[in-house]
């Protein structure tokens, strides 16, 4: 795990911007079973594309985007071991991934972003996809 000092400013640019952090399983479990509506979550990162992509590009496509998910909220790789471990039973069959987005809608996933889809792209590139996204799905 990793210092809570050194990732706190990591999660605040997501907490800050309106997520609610999911660091249980019971909370990624009890939310998604019974929810009606849109749900984004965000499998934060301390690595470089985390930092200068990831998260720069959700903000952005939230700042973008007519349509948002009803609820934004984030697991953070190396610290909500079990929140996380539970996110991933919820995207099977993609492997493990971090960073990483899903859109789920009324408790279904239906879009997934990987890590690969993230290295090598910049936050506009990343936001601009996923205004696309929330206006399909939201």
């Amino acid at each position: 795990m990793y210092p809570e000092e050194l990732i706190a400013p990591m999660r605040a640019e997501l907490t800050d911007a309106g997520f609610t952090e999911f660091r249980s399983s019971e909370d990624v479990e009890s939310h998604l079973k019974d929810h009606k509506g849109t749900t984004f979550v965000v499998v934060n990162s301390v690595c470089g594309c985390a930092a200068g992509a990831a998260r720069p590009g959700v903000r952005y496509a939230l700042e973008k985007a007519g349509k948002q998910p009803t609820v934004l909220a984030t697991v953070f790789a190396g610290n909500d071991t079990d929140a996380v471990a539970k996110f991933r039973e919820k995207v099977l069959p993609y492997p493990p991934s971090s960073p990483a987005m899903a859109l789920f809608k009324d408790g279904e996933l239906v879009h997934f972003i990987e890590r690969h889809h993230i290295e090598g792209r910049n936050a506009q590139m990343i936001g601009d996809h996923l205004v696309e996204v929330f206006e399909h799905f939201c």
